[in-house]
């Protein structure tokens, strides 16, 4: 099996989970169908899935329940989910395309895009919170944590706050300082989706590995995020790009250069499998998802 595969599989084992999972529970009102409706458009029947597969296959390599493994990936996309909807309004970054369809607030209308984005947040932490995903309380109280400090201040929304504050910045951002706003706004939820599965099979030495692993990784897709946003095609990616350029923000590509980037982007690829030596073969997925990071086309 190739890696597209595997992750095309590992996909539509997520899908059927958030088919599950994205569903009202109890007493319907009038209110709440668009509600959910939003929140479904705005999570199910799109993107790569790379974060969930992170998560099930880091799971995977310590063969813990696949049903928790599905459980915690799905959380992952519901928070990733939820930053889009949220990042794509006008209030941010004003986007009116993703994954090739109108943005949530283009379909619905903005504050149906809110409500669907704080659902989304919510219900991430409703899957980890609930015994399905896990027998031991523990467990999932460390999971809960982990995307907590990822997706809050110190991580996703921090690194929000620091693009933003880009725009109006005297000069632009010069390289450590990009470095460390994409570690939060890019690398944090990554890394928490690669920790997943040494939570859940309690192997704190195994969580510090991929840990690093995964800071390896999140640049190397950010450098290939900013590569994509120079010379992709936007009907390939199903947004706008250079949107950065437009803005005046510093990128790794405006710094580095196209060339330059593109050996950064290795170089954190070589980084990301040399944290993986240890595993071995059961690493197997890991490596070639650093290898896809680089060479994807969207």
């Amino acid at each position: 099996m190739t890696f597209k595969d595997q992750l095309a599989s590992v996909a539509a084992e997520v899908e059927t989970t958030l088919e599950q999972l994205l569903r009202p529970s109890g007493t319907l009102t009038s209110g709440e169908p668009p509600l959910w409706e939003a929140m479904r458009y705005a999570t199910l029947g799109g993107g790569k899935r790379l974060r969930a597969f992170l998560a099930v296959e880091s799971a995977a390599m310590f063969d813990v329940d696949r049903t928790g493994a599905l459980r915690a990936g799905a959380a992952v996309e519901c928070l990733h989910a939820y930053s889009l909807v949220h990042d794509d309004l006008p209030a941010m970054d004003d986007d009116d395309l993703r994954r090739g369809k109108p943005t949530t607030h283009k379909a619905f209308d903005e504050a149906i895009a809110i409500l669907a984005g704080d659902g989304l947040q919510t219900l991430a932490f409703e899957i980890l919170a609930d015994p399905a995903t896990h027998a031991d309380g523990t467990v999932r109280a460390e999971l809960c944590l982990g995307l907590a400090r990822a997706a809050g201040a110190p991580g996703m929304v921090g690194g929000q706050m620091i693009d933003i504050a880009a725009e109006s910045a005297a000069e632009p951002f010069d390289l450590p300082t990009i470095t460390m706003l994409q570690a939060k706004k890019t690398g944090a939820l990554i890394r928490v989706s690669c920790e997943v599965g040494a939570i859940l099979a309690q192997d704190a030495d195994a969580r510090k590995l991929l840990a690093d692993y995964a800071e390896h990784l999140g640049l190397a897709f950010q450098i290939r995020d900013d590569l994509l946003d120079v010379e992709g095609d936007e009907e390939t990616a199903g947004k706008r790009l250079q949107k950065d350029a437009e803005a005046g923000k510093a990128t790794f590509v405006s710094i580095l250069g196209v060339d330059g980037a593109r050996k950064a982007a290795a170089d954190e690829v070589d980084a990301a499998n040399a944290a993986l030596a240890t595993f071995g073969d059961r690493a197997q997925w890991l490596r070639e998802a650093a290898g896809f990071a680089i060479n994807r086309i969207s």
